[in-house]
């Protein structure tokens, strides 16, 4: 993909490879664990253990091989370091339950996680609500379910 998106012009590329990868994940490529209910479960409390404290959860969706988030960061709590905590938090704990998750790789979450992320930043009201409505659709433009109350593992449903 990274020889491809060479041709392209530069500010193509991010949005290109962005839209390509989101497709990939939608088929559900790549290591499934989340798609387990107990490590699904954990994904959830590991978002929502500092809820409150270190940010501010808008929205969210554990999906079988990735997970959305739109998160308000506390000013002393940069987002690189949320995003490691979750990893590191919810990869010791699916690991301990005794799923092999490649314990051979370099980094203690291979294997679960990518090594990157993606952010970006909201702009305005009207980019914070396409950003949660993407996020809560993110199921049903999957195909798991018909509404997005229907997916255990969101915000859009969670307490239902």
């Amino acid at each position: 993909m990274e020889r491809e998106l060479a041709h392209l012009p530069a500010y193509q590329q991010q949005q290109t490879k962005a839209r390509r990868i989101e497709a990939l994940l939608d088929t559900g490529r790549g290591t499934c664990l989340l798609a387990h209910p107990t490590c699904a479960r954990i994904m959830v409390e590991t978002l929502l253990f500092a809820d409150g404290s270190r940010y501010q959860l808008h929205a969210w969706v554990v999906m079988p091989n990735h997970v959305h988030v739109l998160v308000r960061q506390d000013q002393h709590h940069p987002l690189s370091g949320i995003v490691q905590s979750w990893k590191r938090h919810s990869s010791r704990e699916i690991r301990r339950l005794g799923y092999d998750v490649n314990r051979q790789a370099a980094s203690p979450h291979a294997g679960i996680w990518q090594r990157d992320y993606w952010d970006r930043y909201i702009r305005n009201d009207r980019h914070f609500s396409a950003v949660e409505e993407y996020i809560h659709l993110n199921p049903v433009k999957a195909g798991l379910v018909a509404t997005p109350e229907d997916w255990p593992y969101g915000s859009a449903g969670w307490g239902n």
